[in-house]
């Protein structure tokens, strides 16, 4: 009985050093995320394998592991930048990205867990004054919204894809222009508005007054070719018909062929 607290207090050390050692080199990586593994005491940051996927994972307790986020991210950046004339424009925008999981060694050794504000962040800004630059206020303002956003898309994609990163998308959600270039642009296009309206109005009153012009000159045409066809015979026998279909009236009449003015026919008596 002596001696069953010698033995017993090395047991408990013994399991005492155990718990610790598994508490450190257990690690558990969550949904999304990916583990770059730290060998101490062998040539550091792993880039020659996968990183570790989800899931319960034991590492050596000497050994570290750096969890990076592999999914989809967003990152929100407002910009100050300057139009081709100089003006200064405020952009918001919207970055999509992630980790190429397949390098996240070479990302954590080369970059760093900071790579976002190391190297996404400054090349958005560098893209967006390289492209509004290339651009006036008023079209920034009325139709290349969609082109600067693509641009944008592509010089960024273009810069970082040797950074490791994915770039998916790059979103502008807006653009601010000073009040008064604001003001006066809206003025401008209200103008040309009113403008393309009223010479609308003209060419739709200029057909409305050629239709007009072609219908009396068509009947004009029409009148002048039956004018120039009636003859004075065809008129007479034009009468002599007309009055021979009168004379088929019930009523009593009297019809005396050649008496009346250029030898038509006259009715006499009407009952």
């Amino acid at each position: 009985m002596d001696k069953l607290p010698k033995v017993a207090l090395p047991a408990i050390f013994i399991l005492i050093v155990l718990v610790i050692l598994i508490s450190k080199s257990a690690i558990t990586i969550g949904s999304g995320e990916a583990g770059v593994l730290y060998k101490t005491f062998g040539g550091g940051v792993v880039t020659d394998e996968a990183p570790l996927g989800e899931g319960f994972h034991i590492v050596a307790p000497w050994n570290k592991v750096f969890v990076y986020e592999v999914r989809q991210q967003e990152v929100f950046e407002k910009m100050q930048v300057l139009s081709s004339n100089g003006l200064e424009i405020k952009l918001d925008a919207s970055i999509w990205f992630e980790p190429k999981s397949e390098l996240l060694g070479k990302l954590h050794q080369e970059k760093g867990e900071a790579y976002v504000q190391r190297v996404l962040l400054p090349t958005i800004r560098s893209a967006a004054r390289s492209v509004v630059g290339r651009y006036t206020p008023e079209q920034l303002y009325s139709s290349k919204r969609d082109a600067i956003q693509t641009e944008i898309y592509e010089e960024t994609k273009r810069i970082v894809e040797g950074q490791y990163i994915q770039l998916n998308e790059v979103l502008v959600r807006d653009v601010t222009l000073p009040p008064t270039i604001k003001e006066a642009i809206e003025r401008k296009l209200k103008q040309e508005q009113e403008s393309l309206e009223y010479e609308f109005r003209l060419v739709t009153a200029k057909k409305e007054a050629e239709k007009v012009t072609i219908e009396a000159q068509g009947k004009a045409d029409a009148n002048r070719i039956l004018s120039a066809s009636l003859t004075d015979k065809i008129l007479q026998d034009k009468g002599i018909d007309a009055t021979l279909e009168l004379s088929k009236s019930p009523n009593a009449k009297v019809v005396i062929v050649g008496s009346g003015d250029s030898g038509l026919p006259l009715i006499l008596g009407n009952n």
